[in-house]
């Protein structure tokens, strides 16, 4: 992937073990709270890593991991994998990407230029390497659902997965929210305040979530499993991300 340059940052594929470090303190500070520490696992040897850094002084402020697959037959390596049944989704076809371990630094999570710039190296990839499902867990800060009452009740009456991609329950403690929040009346400007903007990101694309959230508490948060079919993305949609990337 090249370097994509917009404003006041950089988008760039990690070029060695010191980048990937960077992104392992980036996420241990948003995602555990560690100034000091990092957040590391198996799965960083596989994933490409995308940093976005400010163009003047190269402070990274932004990143996020990607595993490619050639087809749903690997589904079972990725990260998600861990904690949702995904044997539907072995048999798709195209290549996919799973997306994993997206943080912006604490503190600037509302600078919209970042997450768009964050987007439009997804958006590289996904075209340079043919991809034709975007994957991963979407996550709500803490793991206590109530907060999210709202956003829940609105993925589960408008959002679920197809039946034929169906994730299903494996891991031990989960919300159930399509099932508990049936007859729950949302307030719809509470559900967009309180989703992710990640996930809201996924949503404008056509995306699709698992029935259920799980509870992570070793990494402090609910996260429901996402996909996007790059194929059904709205074409208004794809030529604006296109149109980012550049």
């Amino acid at each position: 992937m090249r370097d994509i340059r917009q404003g006041g940052h950089v988008a760039r594929l990690a070029r060695g073990p010191r980048d990937v470090a960077r992104a392992q303190a980036l996420r241990a500070e948003a995602f555990l709270g560690d100034a000091a520490g990092r957040d590391a696992d198996a799965h960083d040897a596989e994933c490409l890593h995308v940093l976005v850094e400010e163009a003047a002084g190269g402070r990274l402020v932004c990143c996020f991991r990607v595993l490619l697959l050639e087809d749903g037959a690997g589904i079972a390596r990725s990260y998600s994998a861990q904690f949702y049944e995904l044997s539907a989704l072995a048999a798709f076809e195209g290549r996919m990407a799973e997306m994993g371990r997206f943080c912006i630094r604490p503190g600037l999570g509302t600078d919209p230029d970042i997450l768009r710039l964050a987007w439009a190296a997804m958006t590289r990839l996904v075209d340079d390497h043919g991809v034709a499902m975007l994957f991963g867990c979407s996550s709500f800060k803490g793991v206590e659902a109530e907060p999210y009452l709202d956003a829940f009740a609105v993925l589960g009456a408008r959002h679920l997965a197809p039946r034929r991609w169906w994730p299903r329950v494996k891991a031990p403690a989960v919300f159930r929210f399509a099932e508990r929040l049936k007859r729950h009346r949302p307030d719809l400007k509470a559900a967009m305040r309180h989703m992710p903007p990640l996930l809201r990101t996924y949503l404008m694309m056509g995306g699709w979530v698992s029935d259920h959230a799980v509870i992570d508490r070793q990494m402090g948060t609910l996260h429901v499993f996402t996909g996007v079919e790059i194929g059904a993305i709205p074409a208004a949609r794809a030529r604006m991300l296109r149109a980012l990337a550049g």
